[in-house]
Parts: C-alpha cells; structure tokens; sequence
C-alpha cells in the first residue's frame, strides 16, 4: 500500500458488544516513492436483494448487472471476493463475468462464461468443501448437489469465493467497470455483496456512501 505522506490504519467497533483485536504492522521507509505509484483502494458494496430481470435468457448489454467495481483514472484491477445468500433454490452461478475496460460498449473484451469459472473453477464449485488457493478459493462454501438446491437452511446456499489478479492484473487507462450477472441473464434475485481491490493513480471516482450497520448485517441461515 505505497503511500508519500503519511499513513493512518483504523479499527472501529460498530457492535454493541466490546471486542479484543490483535494485529500487527510491517512496513518499509524510502526517500521517497514516483509519482505515478498507483495507491491501494478496496471498495465494500451489497444489494440486498438483487433485481431479477426477465431477458429471455439473453443478456445482450450487461446493464443489469451486479456491480462489483466501477472506478475512473489510471490503474489496475486485481481482485474480489463475493459472497452470494441464495435466497430461492436452483443454482445462481451460471452468471458471467463482464469486465468494461476504458469505456467499451457491449460485449466487453473480458466476457467469462460462468461465476464459478471466473473465480478459476468449473462445474460448480467443490460440493460442501471450502477450497483454499494462493490467488482464489471458496472461504465458506454452501452446496452444489442438486438434491440440496431446494433446502435453504443450514447455510447451505450461503458462499463466499475469492479471485486475486496478483499475477494477472486488469489495466486500465481511463475506466472500469467489473460486473457479474446474478443468475444466467440476470434471473435470479440473490443477495449479493463484494469487495473490490484495486491500485490507481490519484484522484479516484467519489466512493457510494457505505450502507448503515444493519444494512450490512448478513441475513439468517433461513
């Protein structure tokens, strides 16, 4: 996280019970650093739930999509984690990965073919087994037997997955907009939440403003 003049790293406790916390900071000093070192940002966002869109299974401008990172400026994308409560049975990961580069119209040069795929897996994700990698992974997996599909308790329509660009970042000169259908064409309304990593030179686009405590709260296993 380079950074020219100072840095400030804050805990905030937003529960309403007391917490411990145990951290530790590594960092390095230089004379100085160029002036055109992208900074690191991360941006948290949630719709709770996605708008499910009739497109007759055909989604041919990628507006509807769940948003998981629109920036502006100078820089490069280097990953996310999703998390997805599938809130209705079937299976929500049919949906692609649309990535808009420096403000490309329909299709984007990055269209995947599936949300486990993008997240550098096929098939589904691995059945009720979190699934650790260096650059991606299932944190906390739900389940993709077909005979579990129709049971949404016991968390078991409750993912987290994660994709790092650390070796293959996405660039970009003037925009992005990183995207992923929820459901194939967007039929599916899932709650949906993400947090973006990326680098870009200064200034960058004006952050949403962060959702209230409760907004953020995960939903009940049921």
């Amino acid at each position: 996280m380079p950074f020219s003049n100072g840095a400030k790293i804050e805990l905030v406790n937003q529960c309403n019970a007391e917490m411990q916390a145990y951290f530790y900071i590594d960092y390095e000093e230089h004379e100085s650093i160029p002036e055109d070192f992208g900074r690191f940002h991360a941006q948290w966002k949630r719709v709770n739930p996605c708008v499910p869109v009739d497109l007759d299974g055909k989604n041919l401008t990628g507006e509807d999509n769940y948003i998981i990172l629109e920036a502006e400026g100078v820089g490069q994308y280097v990953g996310c984690n999703l998390s997805v409560h599938n809130l209705h049975p079937g299976w929500y990961g049919e949906g692609d990965d649309m990535i808009f580069v420096d403000g490309e119209e329909f299709p984007p040069s990055l269209h995947g073919t599936g949300t486990e795929d993008y997240f550098l897996f096929s098939y589904e994700f691995p059945v009720k087994n979190t699934a650790y990698g260096l650059y991606h992974g299932v944190s906390l997996a739900g389940s993709n037997r077909q005979s579990d599909w129709g049971d949404l308790n016991n968390k078991s329509n409750q993912w987290t997955v994660y994709r790092y660009h650390i070796e293959d970042p996405i660039p970009f000169r003037k925009s992005i907009k990183v995207t992923i259908e929820h459901g194939h064409a967007n039929d599916r309304g899932e709650d949906y939440s993400s947090t973006a990593y990326w680098y870009q030179i200064e200034p960058h686009k004006t952050f949403p403003e962060i959702l209230s405590v409760n907004e953020r709260l995960p939903r009940t296993a049921s």
